[in-house]
C-alpha cells in the first residue's frame, strides 16, 4: 500500500506538518513547504532532528509519535534516502499524564496532612532516628515557647526537664515501634513546666527505610491533678468516665464556641442590612447593600453546613413532624431562588403532579433544606434553559406517602465517575468548580443525611454536558386540613383557557394546574399562534375565558402580543395575564400600560391560581395584584397581632439598635432592659405579651432571669431564647430554664416574625383591667434616629467606601479593615449621624477599660465576662482588631493564663486611642457631638 506510493507526509496529520514547515521557516530564516521537506529538512542538512507529531494509521485512527530523522548517504557524502523511526508515544503520554495528577494528588495531600498536623489539639513533631526535630506545630511552639525554625535541627531531649528520660522514649520507639502514654514533663523557654502524655510511633518510607519518629504530646497537666484527687478517694473508676466524657464533649463545644463568635457581629450586619434595604437610598448603595447581606447569608449558609454536619456526624440531628403545606414550602423555595434565576434568565418551574397531598406531617424546615440546596446549584451551574422542580408520589398508604422531588437543570451535568462523590462529604464534581462557583462541599452530603432521617435517599441522573436533575425521596405523614377549590361554573366545558409560552415544560404545568380548576385548556407556543387561536375560537363561538401570555418568547413577546389581541375585532374580549419570571418593576409597569387584568410570577403554584382566577371572576380575592406593592410574607398574619408588647432583654447596644428597628417597623411595641436583673423587675412593674431574652449577659444571664420571672408566678409569658450557640445542646438549655422557644443569632427576621405570631397567638390575652400601666416608647439615649435623616450623594459615597481604616494597628493577627459603613445603613450612610454612635461606642468602652484593668488583677473570671462583652460591642462596631484582642483577653482569663492577660490587657489603652483618633480623623464633625 506504501511502497513507492506514498511520503511519510501522507500518513502525518496534515495541520502539524504546515506548522512545522512554517515554525522550521521561521527558525531557519528560508521558506520551507508544508510536506515531505519539512519533515527531513533539518536532517538533509546534517542537523540532529527528532521531533513529534501525529501519524494516521490507515482506518482513520491516530496516535502521538515521537519521530527521529537521519539522512542516509553513499561513500562520497551524497544523501540518497532518509531514515525515520517512529515511535508510539502514547504510553509515555499517558505516563506523563498519570504523573501530573500524581504529582497533584500528592500536593494535596501534603496540604491535607499539614492541615491535620496544624489543627491538632497536640503538640505533634517528627524527628529523625537520632532524635533531632524534623518538622513541629504550632501547639509544639506553645508547648517549648520556641519558633518552628527553632525547633526544627534541634534536639529533642532538650526541651524536656529530664533528657535522659526523652531520649530514652525515642529509643524504645525505636525499638520496638510504638509508645503510648510514655510521661515527660515539658519545660518552656521562660521556665514553664507542662506534664505532657508522649505517645509515638516510627514511620518509613514505601522502600520501609526507617525515617524516624512521629510523635504527639498531650497536657495532661490538669489530668495529673484530677488524677491525685481520685486515687485519694479510690475512685478510678470515675477518672475514666470524666476523661471520656470530656472528650466526647470537646468537639460540640467547640462548635458552640466558633457559632457563637461568629454570630454575635453576623447578627448586626445582616440586622442592619435588612433595615437599610427599607430606606430611601441611591441605587448605587442600593445594589452594595444588597451584595453585603447576600455574602453575609451565604457564609451563614456555610455555618450552618458544618454545625448540620457535625450534629448529624454526632447522631444529635433529629426530624420534626408536624402539619405543613407542601404548597407553603414550595412557593418559599422559589421565592428564595427566583431572582438568582432571573439575573441568569433561567425559566424556573415547579410541576406538581395532581395526586400528591398538600397537607403532609413531617419536618418542612429539612424538607425544604434539601430543595433548597439542590435548587441553588441547579441555578448555580446553569447558564441557560431551565430549571424544573418535579413532585410526584411513589407509594403512599393510608397513613403515610412517599414523596419524589426532583430539580432538573439544563447545565453543565457530571460524568459517570463523578456522581459517586458527589454525595459524600467535602466533595465535588470537580475540584475546579469550587474555585469557579464557590460552594463547601457540604450541602450535598448534608441532603443525603436529612434524607435519610426521613427515610428516603437521594440520586442523580445526568447526561455530561447537557443538564443533570438531583432527586430525594421522603416518607411523610399525611395531613387533614380543608382546602378550598375553584368553583366549576354551571357550564365547565364553557370555561375555557389559553396558555401562550415557548417554553414547553411551563405550558405544561401551567395547563395542568388549569384543568385541575375545570378549564378546559389549549396551547401555543407564541405570540402569533396564540393570536390566531383566540381568532379562531372566537369566530366559532367558543372564545376564551381568559389568556395566559409569557411576557419573554421570541418573535412578538408577551406585551406586543397583548397590544394585538386588545385591537384585535372579538365579539368576546378574554382577560389577560401576563407571565413574568421575577417581580421587576418594568413587566409589572408594561402590565399595566397594556391592560392586563393580572400578573403572575413564575413558577405558579395552584393557591396563586386560585386567587388571580377568583379576582377575574369578581370572587374572594378581587382587587388587581400587581406584584410591586405585594405584601411580605405573613404580613396578613403578622397585622394580626400588631401592637404586642415586646419587652426585649438584650446587652448590645447595636444588637439593641437592630432588634428594636425591626420589631418597631412591623408595628410592635418595645420596652428594653439591658440585663436579666432589669428584666425581672420590669416585668413585676408591668404586663408585657412576649420577652426575647438574650442569653450572655452580665449581672445576670438569660437562664438565670427566665428561673426568676418563673418562679414570680409568670409561668404562661412566653419567653424566647436569642443566642449565636445554634447547637441542640443550646436549645435544651434554653428549655430547661423554662424559655419557650430558641432564636440563633444572627436573626433572621422571617425567623423571627414567625416566632412571635406562633407564640402570641398561643398566649391567653390579659384582661384589659390586669395588663398594667403602658410600656414601650422610643429608646433614648444610645443610636436614637430620627425620622427624617439627609442622605449622601452617590459620589460621596463612593469617596467613603474608598476609606478604610486599621484602628489597632500592630496588635492581632491579620490586618483587618474598620469599615465606618457597617452601621451606616441605619442612618440611610450619613457619616455625620454616625460619627455619635461610635464615640458613645468608644465613650462606653473607654469607660469599661478601667474595670477590666482592675480585673485583671486577681479576678479572672470577672475579666472574662468584661472581655466577653467588650469584644461582642467592637466587632459589631467594625473594629475587628479590637474584638480579636479582647477574645484573646477573655479566652486568656477562662484559661487561668496569668502570663497572657499581663501581655495582652495593656495593650487595649492604646488600641482603643488608635481608634479613637481614626474616627474623629473619618468622622464629620457632628458639632457638640
Amino acid at each position: 500500500d506504501v511502497m513507492d506510493k506514498i511520503t511519510p507526509a501522507d500518513i502525518s496529520d496534515p495541520q502539524e506538518v504546515i506548522m512545522r514547515a512554517k515554525a522550521l521557516s521561521d527558525e531557519l530564516g528560508t521558506t520551507i513547504s508544508p510536506g515531505f521537506e519539512a519533515l527531513v529538512f533539518k536532517a538533509s542538512r546534517g542537523i540532529e532532528d527528532i521531533y513529534e507529531l501525529t501519524y494516521i494509521r490507515k482506518n482513520g485512527s491516530r496516535f502521538p509519535a515521537v519521530v527521529s530523522v537521519t539522512a542516509l548517504r553513499d561513500p562520497q557524502g551524497t544523501i540518497i534516502g532518509y531514515l525515520l523511526i517512529g515511535t508510539d508515544n502514547t504510553a509515555r503520554n499517558q505516563a506523563e499524564e498519570e504523573r501530573t495528577k500524581l504529582d497533584q494528588r500528592l500536593r494535596d495531600q501534603q496540604f491535607y496532612t499539614r492541615s491535620l498536623i496544624e489543627s491538632n489539639i497536640d503538640a505533634l513533631m517528627t524527628t529523625d532516628p537520632q532524635g533531632i526535630i524534623t518538622d513541629v506545630n504550632k501547639q509544639m511552639e506553645a508547648l517549648t515557647g520556641c519558633t518552628r525554625d527553632e525547633l526544627i535541627g534541634a534536639r529533642f531531649k532538650n526541651y524536656f526537664t529530664d533528657p535522659d528520660l526523652a531520649e530514652a522514649g525515642i529509643k524504645r520507639v525505636l525499638a520496638i515501634g510504638k509508645v503510648t502514654d510514655y510521661e515527660l514533663t515539658a519545660r518552656s523557654r521562660d521556665g514553664r513546666e507542662t506534664v505532657v502524655s508522649y505517645n509515638a510511633t516510627t514511620f518509613h518510607d514505601r522502600d520501609r527505610r526507617l525515617q524516624g519518629v512521629f510523635a504527639a504530646a498531650r497536657d495532661i497537666t490538669e489530668r495529673k491533678r484530677l488524677d491525685q484527687v481520685l486515687q485519694e478517694r479510690n475512685a478510678q473508676l470515675q477518672t475514666a468516665k470524666i476523661v471520656a466524657e470530656n472528650a466526647s464533649h470537646s468537639k460540640s463545644d467547640f462548635l458552640s464556641n466558633m457559632s457563637h463568635e461568629i454570630r454575635t457581629p453576623m447578627n448586626a450586619i445582616i440586622g442592619m442590612s435588612h433595615l437599610a434595604l427599607k430606606t430611601e437610598m441611591t441605587p448605587r448603595q442600593h445594589d452594595y447593600l444588597k451584595k453585603i447581606l447576600g455574602s453575609a447569608q451565604y457564609l451563614l449558609r456555610i455555618i450552618n453546613d458544618i454545625l448540620d454536619f457535625s450534629k448529624i456526624e454526632a447522631g444529635m440531628l433529629l426530624v420534626e413532624r408536624t402539619a405543613f403545606d407542601l404548597e407553603q414550602v414550595l412557593e418559599n423555595m422559589a421565592n428564595l431562588i427566583a431572582e438568582k434565576s432571573s439575573e441568569k434568565g433561567l425559566e424556573l418551574i415547579i410541576d406538581v403532579d395532581r395526586d400528591v397531598p398538600n397537607d403532609l406531617i413531617g419536618d418542612p424546615l429539612r424538607l425544604s433544606q434539601i430543595l433548597i440546596n439542590y435548587a441553588n446549584n441547579a441555578v448555580k451551574f446553569t447558564e441557560a434553559g431551565e430549571i424544573r422542580i418535579a413532585v410526584h408520589v411513589r407509594e403512599q398508604s393510608e397513613e403515610d406517602v412517599l414523596i419524589y422531588f426532583g430539580v432538573r437543570d439544563t447545565g453543565i451535568g457530571v460524568t459517570e465517575e463523578q456522581r459517586g462523590r458527589l454525595f459524600e462529604s467535602f466533595q465535588q464534581a470537580d475540584t475546579s468548580t469550587t474555585r469557579k462557583y464557590g460552594g463547601s462541599g457540604l450541602g450535598l452530603a448534608i441532603s443525603r443525611k436529612l434524607a435519610e432521617l426521613m427515610q428516603g435517599e437521594v440520586g442523580v441522573d445526568s447526561e455530561y454536558g447537557k443538564g443533570s436533575e438531583f432527586w430525594f425521596t421522603a416518607r411523610l405523614g399525611k395531613g387533614v386540613a380543608i382546602r378550598r377549590r375553584l368553583v366549576p361554573s354551571a357550564h365547565p366545558q364553557e370555561r375555557r383557557a389559553l396558555v401562550v409560552d415557548d417554553k414547553a415544560n411551563s405550558r405544561a404545568s401551567l395547563r395542568r394546574l388549569l384543568e385541575g380548576m375545570a378549564f378546559t385548556t389549549e396551547v401555543a407556543s407564541s405570540g402569533n399562534d396564540a393570536i390566531d387561536a383566540v381568532e379562531r375560537a372566537d369566530a366559532l363561538g367558543k372564545p376564551y375565558d381568559v389568556v395566559f401570555i409569557d411576557r419573554l418568547m421570541p418573535g412578538i413577546d408577551g406585551i406586543a402580543t397583548s397590544r394585538k389581541l386588545r385591537a384585535a375585532a372579538l365579539t368576546h374580549v378574554p382577560h389577560l395575564v401576563l407571565l413574568i419570571a421575577y417581580g421587576r418593576d418594568e413587566s409589572v409597569n408594561d402590565a399595566e400600560s397594556v391592560g392586563f387584568d393580572d400578573v403572575l410570577i413564575k413558577p405558579i403554584s395552584a393557591s396563586v391560581l386560585f386567587d388571580s382566577m377568583a379576582r377575574l371572576a369578581g370572587g374572594a380575592a378581587a382587587g388587581p395584584r400587581m406584584l410591586a406593592d405585594a405584601p411580605a410574607p405573613s404580613a396578613d398574619d403578622l397585622a394580626t397581632i400588631r401592637g404586642t408588647r415586646i419587652l426585649l432583654v438584650e446587652d448590645n447596644r447595636l444588637n439593641q439598635e437592630v432588634a428594636t428597628e425591626l420589631l418597631r417597623g412591623a408595628g410592635f411595641i418595645v420596652d428594653l432592659a439591658e440585663n436579666g436583673e432589669i428584666a425581672v423587675r420590669k416585668i413585676e412593674e408591668a404586663t408585657y405579651d412576649i420577652v426575647l431574652m438574650d442569653m450572655q449577659m452580665p449581672v445576670m444571664d438569660g437562664a438565670a432571669a427566665t428561673v426568676a420571672i418563673r418562679k414570680t408566678g409568670h409561668v404562661a409569658l412566653p419567653i424566647i431564647a436569642m443566642t449565636a450557640n445554634a447547637m441542640q445542646a443550646d436549645r435544651d438549655m434554653c428549655l430547661a430554664a423554662g424559655m419557650n422557644d430558641h432564636i440563633a443569632k444572627p436573626i433572621d427576621p422571617e425567623e423571627l416574625f414567625k416566632s412571635l405570631l406562633k407564640w402570641r397567638r398561643r398566649a391567653e390575652p390579659a384582661p384589659a383591667a390586669d395588663r398594667g400601666p403602658p410600656v414601650g416608647g422610643p429608646v433614648t439615649g444610645w443610636g436614637a434616629v430620627s425620622e427624617t435623616v439627609p442622605t449622601r450623594s452617590p459620589s460621596a459615597f463612593a469617596e467613603d467606601k474608598a476609606r478604610s481604616f486599621d484602628p489597632v494597628g500592630p496588635i492581632g493577627v491579620d490586618r483587618s479593615i474598620f469599615d465606618l459603613h457597617q452601621l451606616g445603613p441605619v442612618f440611610n450612610w450619613d457619616l455625620a449621624r454616625l460619627r455619635p454612635v461610635l464615640m458613645q461606642f468608644l465613650g462606653d468602652t473607654a469607660t469599661k477599660v478601667a474595670e477590666l484593668e482592675a480585673a485583671s488583677v486577681g479576678d479572672p473570671q470577672a475579666l472574662s465576662e468584661l472581655a466577653h462583652a467588650l469584644k461582642g460591642a467592637a466587632l459589631t462596631a467594625g473594629a475587628k482588631r479590637l474584638g480579636l484582642l479582647l477574645g484573646d483577653i477573655e479566652n486568656a482569663a477562662a484559661a487561668g493564663d496569668i502570663r497572657a492577660i499581663t501581655t495582652l490587657v495593656p495593650a487595649v489603652t492604646p488600641a482603643l486611642e488608635e481608634l479613637n483618633a481614626c474616627l474623629h480623623d473619618a468622622l464629620p464633625s457632628g458639632g457638640d457631638s
